[in-house]
């Protein structure tokens, strides 16, 4: 019985070790992407080559480089991806229309 309960802590010790690294490493992966993508992450000449990268897969692509570009211009940030992950870069996600909808994409 005394060696079921030590292979039982051994077990749970090595899961937790692996919980704990596994964990810290999509930290580390986050920040990063939030150094390359948050506020300030670009300079205005940057913009357009981003926008297309963020506006590559939709179908109103004129509308959403126009406000990419708009946003990219006052944030110095697109985020990662076609759409969402807006939260590494604030000033994208906050900024909005009169009628209060997102207005970059």
């Amino acid at each position: 019985m005394a060696m079921a309960n030590k292979l039982t802590a051994l077990i749970l010790l090595l899961a937790f070790i692996a919980v704990s690294t596994l964990t810290s490493t999509v930290t580390a992966q986050y920040h990063l992407d939030r150094n390359r993508y948050g506020p300030g992450s670009l300079k205005i000449s940057q913009c357009p080559s981003e926008c297309n990268r963020r506006c590559k897969q939709t179908q109103y692509k004129k509308a959403c480089l126009t406000f990419c570009n708009k946003c990219c211009n006052k944030c110095l940030c697109v985020p990662p991806g076609y759409y969402g992950n807006k939260g590494v870069c604030p000033c994208y996600n906050n900024w909005k229309t009169k009628e209060g909808g997102p207005k970059c994409p």
